[in-house]
C-alpha cells in the first residue's frame, strides 16, 4: 500500500445532499457517491461513515496522477484547505469515476433483465406447451 488520500466533500445537488467521497492509492483513484437526502450535521456524517463504510459502493479504480509527499507551509496548506471548502461540486475525477460505476450498474441491470425476460419467454412457451398437451390427451 502506497500513499493514501481520502477525501469526504458533501454538497447540495437539488433536491437532495449528496456526499462523495475519494480515495487515492498511489496511481489507483476510486470515488462512492451517498446520497443523505435532508442536511446531514457533521457528527450524522461521522456516524454514517463508520456504520456503512464496508457498504460503500466505489467505482472502478481509475489511473491518478501519484500523490507527492512534500512539505508545505502551513500558510499554504491554509490556503488550499480554504480553497477545497469553498469549491462546489466534484472534481473531475470524481464525476469520471462515478460515471464508470453507473455505466457497469446499468450493464449490470440490463443483463438481468435480460435474462429474467428470457426465463419468463422460457416459462410462458413451457405453459403453452403443456396446455397443448393436455388438449390432446383426451383424444
Amino acid at each position: 500500500m502506497g500513499n493514501f488520500v481520502s477525501s469526504l466533500t458533501v454538497f447540495f445537488e437539488d433536491p437532495f445532499w449528496v456526499g462523495v467521497y475519494e480515495r487515492q492509492d498511489g496511481e489507483k483513484y476510486e470515488a462512492s457517491r451517498i446520497v443523505f437526502g435532508h442536511e446531514p450535521k457533521d457528527n450524522e456524517v461521522y456516524e454514517f461513515m463508520l456504520r456503512n463504510w464496508n457498504k460503500l459502493k466505489f467505482s472502478p479504480a481509475v489511473e491518478a496522477d501519484a500523490v507527492s509527499q512534500k512539505s508545505i507551509s502551513p500558510k499554504r496548506m491554509n490556503r488550499l484547505i480554504n480553497r477545497q471548502l469553498s469549491a462546489n461540486g466534484v472534481g473531475t475525477k470524481a464525476q469520471q469515476a462515478l460515471k464508470l460505476q453507473y455505466e457497469q450498474s446499468k450493464l449490470e441491470r440490463k443483463a438481468s433483465s435480460r435474462q429474467k425476460r428470457e426465463e419468463e419467454k422460457d416459462r410462458q412457451f413451457e405453459l403453452r406447451k403443456m396446455k397443448r398437451k393436455e388438449k390432446h390427451k383426451g383424444h
